[in-house]
């Protein structure tokens, strides 16, 4: 009974492990970009969560100066840090949007895998016409 007490008070913590472990199953195993931005979302979701629940300390205050108190505080920059995580990481993901609409308008797919044979393809039809264009300008 002791164990599962013990699990269960850390479900905060096992909780942002699921986060991590979901977005990094999606980044490796999803073909289609879009699921992987949205992986790349959740397991920032899972590290923001672990740095925000290792930061707050039990009983612990905000850190404000006051002579009277002789309270233990509350570490106030991983918190800090993780707000600025989260602007950049909005930030990265409207980018990585902007580009796979491009990629879409351009390819027409955005899977990965298509992507790479579209790739394959353009660059061997790349070396032929540039092989062509010099043996005739000869």
């Amino acid at each position: 009974m002791q164990y599962w007490t013990n699990i269960l008070s850390n479900y905060p913590y096992i909780l942002a492990a699921m986060m991590i472990v979901i977005g990094l199953y999606i980044l490796i195993f999803e073909q289609n970009l879009i699921k992987k931005v949205i992986g790349m979302n959740i397991m920032q979701g899972g590290i923001i969560l672990f740095f925000v629940l290792i930061a707050k300390i039990k009983g612990g205050v905000s850190p404000v100066y006051n002579p009277n108190l002789e309270e233990t505080f509350s570490n106030p920059i991983p918190h800090v840090l993780m707000l600025t995580a989260i602007v950049v990481g909005i930030a990265v993901s409207a980018v990585a949007f902007s580009l796979i609409y491009i990629i879409y308008k351009r390819y027409g797919t955005i899977n990965e895998v298509e992507l790479a044979m579209i790739n394959k393809r353009d660059d061997n039809d790349h070396l032929l016409l540039d092989w062509d264009t010099n043996e005739g300008e000869k």
